[in-house]
């Protein structure tokens, strides 16, 4: 996509089993960073190697349940690295273990664990204090912004899913 866009990428990351050989002809092989394990996703193997202070993903989710759920299991397993994924209808990041966010009143706000998380909230309809959240249990979907939103956790787990329209103020709210 970047380079029918007349972009160049600074690398491009991966096993390259989906990459074709005219793109990659394209790359200079410097930008190249080949990865050849077939034990993690493309996804991945891009966050465990970016070294910067933050990450926005784009194109993670979506077209494909199995994909989109395999980059959410990658948040959760790397908690140390600071990425919120934007789609076409929603943000998603994974929880701090603390959040505070100012949304406006009436605001969808989902969490979703996926290990066992406990946790504190102020600003939810439906606050999560005393819940046992977890994949195949509890889960905090559909939750409503009341004022703003205060979230603590006991720990990694947990994923913050909001409108895309509240990416800035996710944005604002993160303190990594």
């Amino acid at each position: 996509m970047a380079l029918a866009a007349g972009l160049m990428p600074d690398a491009v990351i991966g096993d390259f089993d989906s990459v074709t050989a005219e793109t990659l002809a394209a790359i200079p092989t410097d930008r190249q960073i080949r990865v050849p394990e077939q034990d993690t996703t493309d996804f991945e193997k891009c966050l465990t190697r970016i070294r910067a202070p933050f990450v926005l993903g784009v194109g993670f989710l979506g077209a494909r349940l199995d994909h989109t759920l395999a980059v959410l299991g990658t948040l959760v397993r790397h908690p140390e690295r600071r990425c919120l994924l934007i789609g076409s209808e929603d943000v998603v990041f994974p929880a701090p273990p603390r959040l505070h966010l100012d949304l406006p009143a009436g605001s969808r706000f989902s969490l979703f664990p996926l290990r066992p998380v406990t946790g504190r909230s102020e600003g939810l309809r439906w606050p999560i204090d005393g819940l046992a959240l977890a994949p195949d249990g509890i889960v905090g979907t559909s939750n409503e912004v009341s004022g703003p939103v205060r979230l603590e956790t006991d720990g990694p787990g947990m994923l913050v899913i909001l409108p895309r329209g509240a990416l800035d103020a996710a944005l604002a709210g993160l303190d990594w």
